[in-house]
């Protein structure tokens, strides 16, 4: 405001008579507008420190003990912080699937819970399920019946369709259950719905199912 004093000042005596005159109007009007345009400067304030929280789940049946950014993902964890890089990140918002993980017996998106919500949880990753000596049985069934292309999906169709066959052994129903009150049923259509959360960019879909299917009838 400054400088619009050190111009006006000049043209004071327009203004101090009882009567202003028209150039003192003029001048009062425009001086008005420009302080009311001049920008505002908004004061960049220094990002707060992250607030941090320790937590301790198991991962792959080891127990492991973290300090985070309690806006860590669990998904963020276990790859960055565990280095457990079979979890893969893919579209970061719960709709492909790739980032699928069995904590507590439960398939979830990785990317869509934080990690301190695990206080205490058993977290499986493909890494847990088997290893190259050892398959489980499932991600031997997607080598036999090629359920995969660019394999990057692969880790979270295992875990969702181990998770799947144990959905289904509860009796828990899916959006094509005809029969709530029945044991649900393993077919194709079940199998199909209940796979649909992970997306295969190379269409790999049937060998999935196949694989999937074999693996049900080999523990029947």
């Amino acid at each position: 405001m400054d400088r619009f004093d050190s111009e006006i000042e000049p043209h004071m005596q327009d203004f101090a008579g009882p009567e202003m005159s028209r150039r003192g109007v003029l001048l009062a009007g425009a001086a008005g507008a420009a302080a009311t345009a001049a920008p505002v400067v908004a004061t960049a304030q220094p990002p707060g420190a992250p607030v941090m929280a320790k937590v301790s789940f198991k991962v792959n049946g080891e127990a492991r003990k973290l300090e985070l950014d309690t806006r860590t993902t669990l998904l963020d964890a276990l790859r960055e912080h565990l280095r457990l890089t079979g979890v893969k990140k893919g579209c970061d918002h719960g709709q492909c699937g790739a980032c699928t993980v069995i904590a507590d017996g439960r398939r979830i998106n990785s990317c869509l819970t934080l990690a301190v919500m695990h206080e205490g949880d058993s977290v499986t990753t493909i890494e847990g399920l088997g290893k190259p000596e050892a398959l489980h049985p499932m991600q031997a069934a997607f080598v036999k019946h090629d359920g995969y292309q660019c394999g990057y999906c692969t880790p979270g169709q295992i875990c969702s369709a181990v998770a799947v066959l144990d959905e289904i052994k509860a009796g828990v129903p899916s959006h094509v259950t005809g029969d709530l009150t029945a044991p649900a049923q393993l077919t194709e259509m079940e199998l199909r719905e209940r796979m649909s959360g992970n997306i295969c960019r190379c269409g790999a879909y049937s060998n999935i199912i196949e694989a999937i299917t074999e693996v049900a009838g080999s523990a029947a």
